[in-house]
């Protein structure tokens, strides 16, 4: 499997953008095109940070569904309204990983 860890930096004052965008129109493209989201984190400190990691089968498999969400209509345009006051993330860290054979998984 691929595990993809998303730091997303939000502009001053848009944590509540991000987490509505995600609520309400993210997830469920994510689903529809079979994006499978682990886990969402906030910055434990109080920096307007949000972290999660995807999971994959591998990067091809990644690339597809990612590109596919990309380009989807609905998330194009939902994104367009959010930011109608601006952008919402100032900067995306990704990192790509795969498991370690020593570490058992925990579901």
């Amino acid at each position: 499997m691929l595990y993809e860890l998303r730091i997303y930096h939000m502009h001053e004052g848009k944590m509540e953008d991000i987490h509505r965008r995600f609520h309400e129109v993210t997830l469920d493209l994510f689903a529809k095109h079979g994006i499978r989201v682990v886990n969402f984190w906030e910055d434990a400190t109080g920096k307007e940070t949000l972290y999660y990691v995807v999971e994959y089968e591998d990067m091809a498999t990644r690339e597809q569904r990612w590109n596919a969400f990309a380009a989807d209509p609905v998330w194009q345009q939902a994104k367009l309204a959010s930011e109608a006051h601006g952008p919402i993330v100032s900067k995306i860290d990704q990192f790509f990983m795969t498991e370690v054979p020593y570490f058992p998984r925990q579901d």
